[in-house]
This record gives structure tokens, C-alpha cells and sequence, in this order.
């Protein structure tokens, strides 16, 4: 009688794929499939369709790579046979970056394209064959329109965050590219949030998917600790340099609303001893990967960033995301504070609010479902409210003079109210 009992499949095991996969996943450090991966990867495999919802830093990217590569590993076709369109060149890059070391043991290769640098290396690259082509829907349909990408194999179409491709206003540049592709393909939509323009792509896209949605009303993960500061505009500063110093800040993103501040603040931060760097549109390609390429290394604590970073950059160990002025919309909320607590990590966020992000605040409430929880920092009061100042006018006198013979603030020189009575407050428009 043998002593040996048959063990049952755990981890990736059960999902019978390719072996040389299986030595890239244990490569990659993967152990145990997270949710998104054990709902999506049998449908996959099957060649279904598959529209998953579910927040960045779940691991969508293994999701939909690994039974793409299956499949690929297994029909040994060369040329394009897989299409990864991505809103950004960073997260292009970090999915052909993933993708590329779940394939090492295999003779599949993965090519990114994205714009903003030369297109020449990228053709050169196009014509050795590879078998998945990741990129951002501009360079591909410039490369499509020019005769330089064929697009007439694909047998599988990728749309990752789907939602931040309609946010940036791709949708008319991914169908021109899906009228290049087969009519008979696989496709695999992943989306963090489904606005009505993505649920009609889909809709149209997709036949009888299987659907996962683990995105949770898109509400931040449980791993994030977040909160709002109430704080004046001009405290924001000295409150971004207490965060920063306390002892459980290792690293940190800290979000701007425009390309100018987060590079002033980026370098002011540089200038008071931190190690910082900034990530933001006017950089660069090359200034960008080695912005990256540094915070994901640990040469910088720091990364000042606008919102192009706010969609599936994968940095592991950022203990704290701040947004120094509060996201465009409610959505991008969840989506910025997704930078931390990734991989079932604990991760803190805290966003700066002044009294003009009021109605911001409301409609992220309105969202969530839920109140955000208020905290206050000692020695950082928010903005008081600034209340209308009545003043009476004597019958008769309509230059309104003070006991002490100052014009009072409410007549002008003509009589009339000047702009700040009439408005009641006297402050500053925002």
C-alpha cells in the first residue's frame, strides 16, 4: 500500500495552467489567487467573455494576463494575437512589465506602445512578432491608421480601467481600433467603477459575459484607513510637513489638483530634506519612468502627483496617500486613496478640505453612502465660516460714513453695493 495520498490542487494549481506559467507565477511571488483572479480565471481559460468590476490593487492585471498567455503558450501563433489597451502609458507599462515575468519561461513576447516618445523603436519592436501588444488607444490607432500594427489575428481584446479611458476621452479612439479587430474575439473588460457610457460599451462589447463585481459600490478597500482635515488653504503646507514626519509615514503619494503644484511642491518638499520626486503631464517620458522607476525603488519617499497617477500605478508599501487638494469628482476619490492599503496591506489616506470643498464633500458622501470621518490635527483649525457683515445705512445718507467717519462696507462711492456686500461674505472667490 502506498504511503503517498493524491493532494488535492490549491493555490494556482487548480486552474490547470500551462507549466511554464506556473514557474512565472511562483516567480512572481504569487501564492494564493486573490478574489478577482479565482472569479475570472476559469471563465477566461473557457474563452468567455468577462466584464469584472472590482477597485485598483486587486490584482487585475494576473486576472486577464494569465489565460490570455494560456491559451498563447499553448497554439505557439505568432504575431499580435492579444490587444491591452490601458488609459496610460504607466499603467501600459506596468502591465507589459507583469505580463512579461508570468511569460519568462515561456517564448511569448509583449510589446508596449503608448505615445510620447519615438514611435520608430516601437515599429522596430511590432515587427518581430510579438504575440501581445499592450498600449493607450492614441499610438495604437496611430499605428493602426499608418499600416504599421495589424490588428487582423487578435483573438483576445483587454479594456483595463475602462472607466478612466471614457474619464480621458478615449471611447471614439477604441471603436475605430474595434473595427479593425475580428469579429470573432474574446473579450475581457475590467473597470473599477461602470458609469452609463461604459455599461453601453459593454453592453455592445461583450456576449453573455461572465460577470464578476467585486468592486463594492466602489467604496475604498477595508485595508485604508481614510479620513478628511479640515484646514485653511494657507495651513495646507505646514499640515503636508506634520503628516509627513509622523513615525508610521514610510512613503507617500501626495496628490495636487495641477501640473504647476505638484511640481513647486515637489520641489519646496526637496528643498526641506525630504526625498521627493514629481509625476505630472508636462514631464517627459523618459522624466516620468525614472520618476517611477525611483519611488518604486525606495531612491525617493515622495511621489507628487497629479491625477494621471491616480489609475493602476502599482507601488507596493505606500503607507499613506494625501491628497493635498481634493480629487475632481467624487469618483477619482476611491481611485486616488487605491494607492495604498494594496494587497490586503494596511494603508492610511487623508485628504485636505477647505471650506470651498464643501459641495465636493457632500456629493464623495453622497457616493460612498457614508459619512467621512473628520479629523483634526492639534494646532490646525479649519477655515472659520465666514458670515455676511449687515450694515445699516442712515435714510438719507448713502455714503453710509462709521462713527469714526470711515465709509462703511456697504455703499460705494455711487451709491450702489460693491460686489463683496452684495455677495454677502466679502471673501475671496474661489
Amino acid at each position: 500500500m502506498s504511503n503517498s495520498a493524491t493532494k488535492a490542487p490549491s493555490g494556482f494549481d487548480r486552474f490547470g495552467l500551462h507549466e511554464t506559467l506556473m514557474r512565472g507565477i511562483s516567480a512572481a511571488g504569487f501564492e494564493t489567487p486573490r478574489p478577482i483572479q479565482d472569479e475570472t480565471i476559469p471563465a477566461g481559460m473557457q474563452g468567455r467573455d468577462v466584464l469584472g468590476l472590482a477597485q485598483t490593487g486587486t490584482g487585475k492585471t494576473a486576472a486577464f494576463a494569465l489565460p490570455l498567455l494560456d491559451r498563447l503558450q499553448r497554439e505557439g501563433r505568432k504575431g499580435p494575437r492579444a490587444l491591452v489597451l490601458a488609459p496610460t502609458r504607466e499603467l501600459a507599462t506596468q502591465i507589459a512589465a507583469e505580463t512579461r515575468t508570468l511569460s519568462a519561461y515561456t517564448r511569448l513576447k509583449t510589446v508596449t506602445v503608448y505615445g510620447g516618445v519615438s514611435i520608430r523603436g516601437q515599429v522596430i519592436a511590432l515587427r518581430r512578432g510579438p504575440q501581445v501588444v499592450v498600449g493607450c488607444p492614441g499610438r495604437v490607432l496611430d499605428l493602426l491608421q499608418q499600416g504599421l500594427l495589424n490588428l487582423s489575428q487578435i483573438e483576445t481584446l483587454v479594456l483595463d480601467e475602462a472607466d478612466h479611458m471614457f474619464d480621458m476621452g478615449f471611447l471614439p479612439d477604441i471603436r475605430k481600433i474595434l473595427a479593425a479587430l475580428p469579429a470573432k474575439r474574446q473579450n475581457l473588460l475590467f473597470s473599477a467603477t461602470m458609469p452609463r457610457e461604459i455599461r453601453h460599451l459593454a453592453d455592445n462589447l461583450l456576449a453573455n459575459p461572465h460577470v464578476v463585481d467585486l468592486a463594492e459600490g466602489s467604496t475604498p478597500a477595508s485595508t485604508i484607513d481614510h479620513a478628511l482635515y479640515l484646514v485653511a488653504e494657507g495651513h495646507k503646507r505646514a499640515l503636508l510637513d506634520k503628516m509627513l514626519k509622523r513615525d508610521d509615514c514610510s512613503s507617500a503619494i501626495v496628490f495636487t489638483r495641477t501640473k504647476h503644484r505638484a511640481r513647486r511642491l515637489a520641489e519646496q518638499l526637496g528643498k526641506a530634506g525630504h526625498r521627493a520626486v514629481g509625476l505630472q503631464g508636462n514631464m517627459s517620458q523618459g522624466q516620468r519612468d525614472r520618476a517611477m522607476r525611483g519611488f518604486r525603488e525606495g531612491r525617493y519617499d515622495i511621489l507628487v502627483a497629479t491625477d494621471i497617477a491616480a489609475r493602476g500605478i502599482d507601488v507596493s508599501n505606500v503607507s499613506h496617500v494625501i491628497n493635498y487638494d481634493v480629487p475632481g469628482t467624487p469618483e477619482a476619490y476611491t481611485h486616488r486613496i487605491g494607492r495604498t492599503g494594496r494587497a490586503e496591506c494596511d494603508g492610511i489616506a487623508c485628504t485636505f478640505v477647505t471650506n470651498s470643498d464643501r459641495a465636493w464633500v457632500r456629493a464623495t458622501e453622497r457616493m460612498l453612502g457614508a459619512p467621512i470621518q473628520r479629523r483634526q490635527i492639534a494646532g490646525f483649525k479649519p477655515e472659520a465660516e465666514e458670515k455676511p457683515r449687515l450694515h445699516h445705512t442712515p435714510r438719507g445718507n448713502s455714503q453710509g460714513r462709521s462713527q469714526n467717519g470711515r465709509r462703511s462696507g456697504g455703499g460705494s462711492r455711487n451709491g450702489r453695493g460693491s460686489r463683496n456686500a452684495r455677495s454677502g461674505g466679502g471673501g475671496r472667490r474661489r
